[in-house]
């Protein structure tokens, strides 16, 4: 069988073949081999189920495109080489299975609308994926903080020491980023909507049913107006923006953890099986893994960046300019779904340091916040004691020792205010027990946040559910009847 892409319509030669292999996308394209497998069983059941289709060359495609989705999956499939893209390599190796029956397969599609599916199971594929793998994160990280409750250690602003808090409030914050992040991955899946039947640009006078293959495909709905479909590109800039996201999200836990692993910090110990040694200095223990996390928030965000500036100033329609988005699409997901595996491979061997913790927040002026509030709760306007502990703080400063270690008496020489009673917020313990507003640090608050985080871990699995994983939609559509 001839090349499809290198003989055009008219007969002529087609291409030049080394314009043709410039302009190929199949090394990229093969990892959409699955996809696009089951594109076509569904685009073959449709016409099947309308007549379109012989029903006995509908049984042939659809057993042979079966036997390649399962050679594609176990990594056996061979397809040919010097093609234009996937589909046509797909086509080629079909008809060499399925003989004549195969020149059916491209009625009422056209590899516009072919891409722009492929390329949605794609991101429904691996968002999915994503979503089971932050589920997982989630729950460790509740777990993780309830066992952190009665560990204390600075909370940072501007990078300096601020208020003390719990490991378990501060653990909860990376979750609470991580649940955020799934929302926008959700969000990208939920938009997703089924674009064959579209044609080349303006759909097709054949009685196709559109209904029917958005069925095969719940929950997805058939995309509204055909030229925008080709030449959309929605889909896969939030998919590549949640995905950012998360690696984002991922990247400011990992940032506390290289800091807090420091000797200047020293508010975590990393173990042996995750950190990584110096090739000339024998002492260090690096937290390469961390690095790496935090590192990989560029590539993320630039391929959002790609995309951006790829799509700007397009026409509407399909464009071959639109081929360019399969590196940052493609990259996106185990991108992604690679960082949150390391995280939650990484984590059990952290272990904070509660005497370093406790040790930091002795040496600072954490509590200073505390203690003015403490006057607050006495009568005493707040800016008047702020000024009042802004002045016992220089005391301290000047004395060289720390809030709590300044007399009861010297302190009520500053403001009456400032007696035992109020000097009790300065115990961390006591300062972090008083925090209970929503969101705070206190003991009921965190307890609250990891119901929350527990509870996002469920609903984030539940909506990876909901889409499925590719193997399921195969399944489905591969069992549909034909007739």
């Amino acid at each position: 069988m001839p090349s499809i892409a290198r003989t055009s319509a008219t007969g002529d030669e087609g291409m030049l073949g080394e314009l043709l292999a410039w302009s190929s996308s199949l090394e990229l394209d093969r990892s959409l081999v699955r996809e696009d497998l089951v594109g076509s069983g569904a685009h073959v059941t449709m016409l099947a189920r309308t007549g379109i289709l012989p029903a006995h060359d509908g049984r042939v495609l659809r057993e042979a495109l079966r036997a390649m989705y399962d050679e594609a999956t176990a990594g056996t499939l061979v397809l040919p080489d010097g093609e234009e893209d996937v589909h046509m390599a797909v086509e080629v190796e079909l008809g060499r299975r399925a003989g004549a029956a195969a020149a059916r397969l491209h009625t009422a599609r056209s590899r516009n609308d072919q891409v722009a599916l492929d390329l949605r199971l794609h991101v429904r594929d691996r968002g999915a994926a994503l979503l089971r793998e932050i589920a997982t994160l989630l729950t460790a990280l509740a777990e993780r903080a309830a066992g952190e409750k009665d560990t204390l250690l600075p909370a940072y602003t501007h990078r300096q020491r601020a208020q003390p808090v719990s490991a378990a409030f501060l653990v909860c914050a990376w979750g609470v980023g991580l649940a955020r992040a799934a929302d926008t991955v959700g969000f990208a899946l939920d938009r997703l909507e089924m674009p064959l039947g579209s044609g080349a640009c303006s759909g097709s006078s054949l009685p196709i049913d559109r209904a029917l293959v958005a069925r095969l495909f719940a929950p997805w709905a058939p995309t509204r107006n055909a030229l925008h479909t080709v030449g959309d590109r929605d889909f896969a800039l939030d998919w590549t923006w949640a995905a950012a996201r998360v690696v984002l999200a991922l990247g400011r836990a990992a940032s506390d953890l290289v800091d807090f692993s420091t000797s200047e910090f020293a508010l975590v110990k990393l173990g042996g099986a995750i950190a990584a040694g110096s090739s000339m200095m024998p002492q260090k223990k690096n937290p390469d893994v961390f690095e790496l996390v935090r590192g990989k928030g560029a590539r993320a965000a630039a391929n959002v960046v790609a995309l951006l500036t790829l799509m700007k100033g397009l026409a509407s329609g399909y464009n071959r300019d639109q081929q360019e988005d399969r590196l940052a699409l493609l990259e996106a997901g185990p991108l992604a779904i690679g960082c949150a595996r390391v995280m939650q491979l990484a984590l059990p061997h952290v272990t904070f340091d509660a005497a370093r913790g406790a040790q930091a927040l002795a040496e600072g002026f954490t509590q200073a916040t505390d203690l003015a509030e403490a006057l607050v709760r006495k009568g005493v306007p707040f800016r008047e004691a702020y000024k009042a502990v802004g002045r016992l703080v220089a005391v301290a400063v000047e004395s060289g020792v720390s809030l709590c270690s300044i007399a009861a008496a010297d302190a009520r020489a500053i403001h009456p205010g400032l007696d035992e009673s109020a000097l009790a917020a300065l115990d961390p313990t006591t300062a972090v027990a008083a925090k209970e507003s929503a969101g705070g640090t206190g003991p009921r608050s965190v307890e609250a946040q990891i119901a929350w985080l527990l509870e996002s871990a469920r609903a984030v699995l539940a909506k990876a559910e909901q889409h499925g994983s590719m193997e399921q939609l195969a399944a489905r559509v591969f069992a549909e009847p034909l007739e």
